[in-house]
């Protein structure tokens, strides 16, 4: 086993993949594994050969572990390689979610790949948009359950009010309420009821200070995480 993979970092395993239904037990453990090796330097570097070794078990099946992990976006694979096409090295980063640090602070990998960041984010806000304007309107398609949750939140305005509202409240109002509506839709969806309105509102103005290209997601798995690692 090679010695300068070895590190004495905690490992990471968010609610995110400790609950994950698609994820085998030591497929998690490989993920926690990954975190610890990529505190270091922002990734993990580790070989095929080191994990096999590590759990006892053959190579092949260590692939199908990173593929499985990268498959659901929980990780990303970069391989390096040289003029003649030969791979030289491999790059594994934790690109999914953020996890807390000391149970305060979101913590978010920097380094991230993206597909198509400007398609994804104008699908992001023309979904935002579409689901405001059916909740200000208090139209049958949203769930009455999930409209119940937002008014106990106090998240319903009506069109007067959000005549004489800042355009930056109102896109922070778009932006919680449509992370609310992603969550309710998940396997989460039974943290909503006890999400209270201050804490959201604080954790908003906490993930904002941190620069990341996905802000929504950030956002949706800092709350995630709040409200799972309770129990």
């Amino acid at each position: 086993m090679n010695e300068e993979n070895k590190v004495n970092y905690y490992a990471v395993i968010p609610a995110t993949i400790r609950y994950s239904r698609d994820l085998k037990a030591n497929e998690k453990l490989l993920y926690g594994e990954i975190t610890a090796l990529a505190n270091k330097y922002g990734y993990c570097y580790a070989q095929n050969r080191y994990f096999a070794d590590l759990y006892n078990v053959n190579i092949e099946t260590v692939s199908r572990w990173l593929s499985h992990l990268q498959e659901l976006g929980f990780i990303k694979i970069e391989i390096k390689r040289n003029e003649k096409k030969e791979i030289i090295a491999r790059y594994i980063y934790i690109i999914d979610t953020p996890y807390c640090v000391n149970n305060q602070y979101p913590y978010y990998q920097k380094k991230q790949y993206p597909i198509d960041e400007k398609v994804k984010e104008n699908n992001i806000n023309n979904n935002i948009d579409d689901l405001f304007f059916l909740i200000i309107n208090n139209k049958s398609k949203i769930s009455r359950d999930f409209y119940l949750q937002l008014e106990r939140l106090e998240l319903v305005y009506t069109n007067e009010i959000l005549k004489i509202m800042q355009e930056e409240n109102i896109q922070k109002l778009k932006d919680i309420v449509y992370t609310l509506f992603c969550i309710y839709q998940s396997n989460f969806k039974m943290i909503i009821p006890q999400i209270d309105r201050n804490a959201l509102i604080n954790l908003y103005s906490t993930c904002k200070k941190h620069n990341t290209t996905d802000f929504l997601n950030y956002y949706k798995q800092s709350i995630i995480n709040k409200y799972t690692e309770r129990s």
